[in-house]
């Protein structure tokens, strides 16, 4: 997260905006108050959200547990670069569960340097075209054209603490080659594969509501406290000769204050590296051994982007997943997201689409001859995830159907019981849940063999298959993921003008709709032990509007997560580990992120 561009050292201090709140104060003074209260209570809990209850309720197995490194992103937080022309981050509630919706469904202004955040060798490298002095190959490296393997990796944590707040203000602490030195002289030396993450406990300390706030960058880029640790060039310089191609810092940037910021990036992206800005309660990790990774939603161009990062420590696990990125053996489960490709729901009838995705230029950099862009998008875009309240109204909420959904709510009620409520919405699904060993359960014979009617249909995925693929692949149980193989995403996904295969057509009733699980499927999937079910369809649902909602419900109901719009489950072999992520935001119903399998 490079930025020292967009302004002079001299006019930091006012093109900055210290705080960067936005709610004025005619705006609820005791509503902040609250939410300020609320936050800091989840920010302290720090892994707590991520480690989450098992099929059965009870605590992950001691052997294994899964960390959240990522910041929560919020309006109330200081999760966005706040100089200027930088956006604030925005969420939207563009509906909610009522007579015009049965679904929950929000929107997203979100730039890619915002929260915990990836940074890929574009952000520096010049592409090869513009012949310039820091031009190559790797200038086309962007997030969507990252290899998954190196995403993961060992967690190779350097511990730099004793840097905290030693510099004058405006100053980063620096990390030097002899700390990483030391790191190697206590531990090993480092090496393809590693992810070295460089701990100084920083956003541990001044990630917090605003005001307080403004201490995580406001403060320091206005000069007015130290900056925040980070690695120089000569120390990048060595981390390359080394071959590691990950690097992390619970720093807001990789980039030393006030003028290190683009030697530093450089000097590390010029090897290919990718790495993680914001990471957070890294004092989880042991200096070695654990599985580190970092995903993030596939933007088409992207030279960074938003994304979420997590840790697998403990027993057998971890070792089988750094063995698998270090081998290269990975696959990519997500498509690209780009504005002429269907990624979100046009919806059925006017007035019903989701928010189209959007790419928005804001800042250009002529050196790159490239714009830094923001994103609005709805929370359910490309690869993404269904929590709980996506579908079900909080807690001694009473909401109010249409006459035509109350209809298929007493019948729901009638054959599965009661609907139920949840305020479980994305920030509160824990990651473990949505990651575990793939069970790939292939549909695409029901493809073609739906049943004719007036409207939109989805052939259904019902218990007899369910169990006849255990019969053939052996039971279910607790911790494993169902992804459901359609194929649909692999044959339809083309750009405009070809891409009505995915959405329009099905959902209009001019063509078959993708294979989807019913509520049947999804309760027989509960008494197995699943927490998590996926698709490489656009959605679980499916395309006829009662079947859909019902499916939801029985998800919503059961407390189980869904991660839609997969692609290439057809390349993942038997025995693969499925890794999902979703973007951390603070009561979203949805989730945009990403999806890899490790074998």
């Amino acid at each position: 997260m490079r930025r020292r561009e967009t302004v002079t050292s001299e006019s930091r201090r006012t093109q900055c905006c210290p705080g960067g709140i936005t709610i004025t104060k005619r705006r609820a003074v005791a509503w902040r108050a609250a939410r300020l209260t609320t936050l800091a209570a989840v920010i302290a809990a720090g892994s707590g959200l991520s480690r989450g209850l098992n099929a059965q309720g009870a605590d992950p197995p001691a052997t294994t547990r899964f960390t959240d490194h990522s910041l929560l992103v919020a309006p109330e937080l200081p999760c966005t670069w706040p100089t200027h022309p930088f956006p604030r981050f925005q969420i939207a509630h563009q509906r909610t569960i009522g007579p015009d919706s049965p679904y929950n469904s929000d929107s997203l202004l979100m730039d890619g340097n915002t929260g915990t955040q990836m940074d890929v060798p574009p952000h520096s490298v010049a592409r090869p075209e513009l012949k310039r002095e820091k031009s190559g190959p790797l200038g086309l490296l962007y997030t969507d054209r990252v290899e998954p393997w190196q995403f993961g990796g060992e967690a190779c944590v350097v511990d730099v603490r004793e840097l905290l707040d030693q510099a004058p203000a405006g100053v980063s602490p620096l990390v030097r080659r002899s700390h990483v030195e030391r790191f190697e002289q206590r531990q090993r030396r480092l090496r393809f594969g590693d992810v070295v993450l460089f701990r100084s406990d920083y956003s541990d300390r001044y990630y917090r509501p605003f005001p307080a706030g403004t201490r995580f960058i406001a403060d320091a880029v206005d000069r007015k406290t130290p900056g925040y640790p980070d690695p120089d060039p000569d120390c990048m310089e060595l981390l390359g000769g080394r071959g590691v191609k990950s690097l992390g810092t619970d720093s807001p940037s990789m980039g030393p204050l006030p003028d290190l910021a683009e030697p530093t990036h450089y000097a590390g992206l010029k090897y290919g590296m990718i790495w993680t800005e914001g990471a957070t309660n890294l004092a989880a990790l042991p200096p070695t051994g654990a599985f580190y990774c970092l995903l993030g939603p596939k933007h088409e161009g992207g030279p960074y982007g938003a994304a979420r990062a997590f840790s697998i420590a403990g027993g057998a696990l971890p070792t089988r997943l750094i063995e698998s990125a270090r081998r290269k053996r990975a696959v990519d489960l997500s498509p690209t997201l780009a504005p002429n490709l269907p990624v979100t729901s046009p919806g059925i009838g006017a007035g019903q689409h989701r928010q189209v995705y959007l790419k928005i230029n804001f800042l250009y950099s002529e050196y790159l001859d490239m714009w830094h862009h923001t994103h609005l998008m709805d929370a359910m875009t490309g690869t993404h995830l269904v929590p709980p309240a996506y579908s079900l109204p909080p807690k001694g909420a009473r909401p109010i159907y249409s006459s035509e959904v109350r209809g298929w709510l007493a019948e729901y009620e009638a054959k599965y019981g009661p609907r139920g409520e949840s305020d479980r919405t994305t920030e509160q699904v824990p990651i473990n849940w949505t990651c575990g060993p793939a069970r790939i359960v292939d549909v695409r014979s029901l493809v073609g063999r739906g049943e004719r009617s007036a409207g939109p249909a989805s052939p259904e995925i019902t218990p007899d298959h369910l169990r006849a693929f255990e019969r053939r692949s052996g039971a279910l149980k607790a911790g494993d993921i169902v992804l459901f193989r359609t194929g649909h995403l692999d044959r339809h996904f083309k750009p405009q003008p070809n891409d009505a295969g995915v959405w329009s057509d099905p959902l209009s009733g001019k063509s078959e709709g993708w294979p989807a699980p019913g509520p049947d499927a999804i309760v027989y999937l509960h008494s197995k032990g699943i927490r998590c079910v996926g698709s490489d369809a656009p959605d679980l649902g499916g395309v006829n509007p009662k079947r859909a909602l019902m499916t939801y419900w029985a998800l919503g109901g059961r407390d189980m997560a869904g991660v839609e719009f997969l692609h290439n489950l057809g390349k993942v072999p038997d025995g693969a580990y499925f890794l999902f992520a979703a973007l951390k935001i603070r009561n979203c119903h949805g989730g945009p992120g990403r999806a890899i399998a490790l074998f």
